[in-house]
C-alpha cells in the first residue's frame, strides 16, 4: 500500500490516539486540520480537548506540551517548518531532555 508521509503521520497519531487516551496533539492550525490539512479530520474523532489549537509561539506550545506531560498525559507536538520549531529549542534540549535528573527521578516528560 503507497500513502503519503503526511497520511502516514497522520495515520499514526490517529492509532496512538485510539490506543491511549492520554494521547493527545498540540500544534498550530491543528485543530482546523494542520497548516496543510494533513491532520483533517481528527478533530472531528478526537474532539477539541485532544486535538488542540496553540497560539504561534512554538516556545509555549512545545513548554506547555512539556508541563502537560509531567503531569501524566503524552502529548504530540505538530511543528510543521522547521525553522520556526528551532524557536523551541530551549525547552527541547535544555529543559525536556534534563528533566527526570534536574528532579531527582521524580519526575518523566514522555512526549
Amino acid at each position: 500500500m503507497k500513502m503519503t508521509y503526511a497520511d502516514a503521520a497522520k495515520l499514526a497519531l490517529a492509532e496512538c490516539m485510539r490506543a491511549d487516551p492520554t494521547v493527545w496533539a498540540v500544534g498550530e492550525d491543528l485543530g482546523r486540520g494542520g497548516v496543510f490539512q494533513q491532520y483533517k479530520g481528527l478533530r472531528e474523532e478526537f474532539g477539541a480537548n485532544r486535538i488542540s489549537d496553540a497560539p504561534i509561539s512554538e516556545a509555549a506550545i512545545m513548554g506547555a506540551a512539556f508541563g502537560a506531560a509531567m503531569v501524566g498525559t503524552r502529548p504530540v507536538v505538530e511543528m510543521r517548518f522547521a525553522d520556526f520549531a528551532l524557536c523551541a529549542t530551549d525547552e527541547l534540549v535544555n529543559q525536556i531532555a534534563k528533566a527526570r535528573f534536574m528532579f531527582g527521578g521524580q519526575s518523566r516528560a514522555p512526549m
